[in-house]
């Protein structure tokens, strides 16, 4: 394992502290990190996608083999294998762009292994919600009558959240 994974005490993943380090590559509207600071980011989350890949191939390898979560979730660690081969490409942006792909994939490899495991996070502050927490449904409607969303939101983030 990495010296920059992190597992929580009870060996689980600790998908929190992972989110946190996507939201420093892809919170809209932030400055781009540069040089030093970019490299270890990238190598933070290249290390966690190492890290979490197998766990959510082991998750999802309880499931059924028709299973559709299962399938999406398998889908999703290849991808992500793909992502941790490429290189980023050559110019100004390259390295941002790259680390913010891997970023985007890590998200991904989170968001599976909070659903194969039962972790359920808040939708608005993207925190875990612990059975200490109170928290209430999230289930927004979309114009057209679909969900646009579903979940659950601790209950102080409500007051929060924009109605939809």
């Amino acid at each position: 394992m990495s010296p920059t994974v992190q597992a929580s005490a009870t060996g689980r993943v600790d998908v929190q502290v992972m989110r946190e380090t996507v939201i420093l590559l892809l919170t809209p509207g932030s400055e781009a990190p540069a040089g030093v600071e970019l490299a270890t980011l990238t190598a933070t989350v290249r290390g966690y996608m190492e890290f979490i890949g197998p766990e959510v191939e082991i998750a999802a390898g309880k499931l059924p083999k028709d299973d559709i979560p299962r399938y999406c979730a398998f889908a999703c660690v290849g991808e992500a294998r793909d992502k941790l081969r490429a290189h980023a490409l050559p110019g100004p942006n390259g390295a941002y762009a790259h680390a913010r792909r891997l970023a985007r994939s890590l998200a991904a490899l989170c968001d599976h292994y909070e659903a194969l495991t039962g972790v359920t996070m808040c939708v608005a502050c993207d925190k875990r919600i612990t059975p200490e927490d109170t928290s209430i449904p999230y289930d927004p409607v979309s114009a057209s009558g679909g969900a646009a969303s579903s979940g659950r939101i601790h209950t102080h983030c409500a007051d929060t959240t924009p109605d939809h």
